[in-house]
């Protein structure tokens, strides 16, 4: 047990700390994101350097209440950077320096992919993250060798692309995160702008929401709203409109993932030091 109980506020909501978090294995790889399916199953992405690291598994999956049931992907996966459970419960993983997104099952054989593996610019170029939309539209932002925003069928197929290195609208610079809310607004953690920016479907840029310190990820937040990791460190709370309704600092070094399962608990994949940390909701 620790030695202190650490509570955090986001707006009304109150949260207790715990961490490090789950069986995560210590040793190759750090945990860069983690992710959900609808049951609570965790999936914690692994990312290793494939040159110099030792040889480990690219995904473990823990159990709801944080064992370890399953580790893969160690073969398949490159670097991972950042990964999505799909609604159905497919796992989605960004293969960063790949230039690919893996989809496998959950316990980890390939089902296929999106872009052409190994071959940057085709179309991705060292791709971040990636999001779904209610109507099953995939988004991916394509953040580190280029700075754009891709749409995929559900089926995936290309359907639309927007972006450009800058700092003016609908410009990037690093698209790090990305997020579809429940009305269908897409909203890109545009990490070295220092903002979220807002799109709707086709890519119109909608709203800038300001007042973050390089924004690593974004995930949607009950009632419509974000919950935004930036560099400060801090999580932040915003309604649907932008608004900053809650703040905290609740890991050492920055968030570089998240995730709010089933539970209503907050999940953070810290790179330094390497763990999850839970934020566990307190009930009045």
């Amino acid at each position: 047990m620790p030695r202190h109980e650490l509570i955090v506020a986001l707006g009304r909501a109150r949260y207790r700390v715990e961490r490090p978090w789950g069986e995560v294995p210590q040793g190759p790889g750090v945990p860069s994101d983690v992710s959900c399916s609808a049951d609570g199953t965790v999936f914690v992405q692994l990312r290793h350097d494939p040159y110099a690291a030792a040889a480990g598994p690219a995904v473990v999956v823990l159990s709801p209440d944080g064992r370890r049931i399953g580790a893969w992907g160690g073969d398949e996966v490159a670097d991972g950077h950042m990964l999505s459970v799909h609604p159905d419960g497919r796992v989605f993983v960004v293969d960063r320096d790949a230039h690919e997104i893996i989809v496998f099952d959950r316990r980890g054989r390939r089902l296929g992919g999106l872009g052409r593996r190994h071959c940057p610019g085709e179309p991705f170029n060292a791709p971040c993250d990636i999001a779904f939309a209610p109507d099953g539209t995939l988004y991916v932002a394509d953040g580190y060798g280029t700075s754009m925003v891709h749409r995929f069928s559900a089926e995936g197929m290309p359907i639309g692309t927007w972006g450009e290195p800058g700092e003016g609208p609908g410009q990037f610079s690093t698209p790090h995160g990305i997020w579809v809310l429940p009305d269908g607004r897409v909203t890109v953690a545009d990490r070295e702008n220092n903002r979220v920016q807002v799109f709707d479907a086709e890519g119109r840029r909608l709203a800038d929401w300001r007042g973050h310190h390089k924004p690593m990820s974004v995930h949607g937040a009950p009632g419509g709203g974000l919950y935004v990791t930036d560099q400060v460190p801090r999580l932040t709370l915003l309604d649907g409109a932008g608004r900053i309704t809650g703040r905290c600092r609740p890991v050492l070094n920055g968030a570089h993932g998240l995730w709010a399962a089933p539970d209503g608990s907050i999940l953070l994949s810290e790179q330094n030091p390497p763990r999850l940390t839970r934020l566990v909701p307190l009930r009045d």
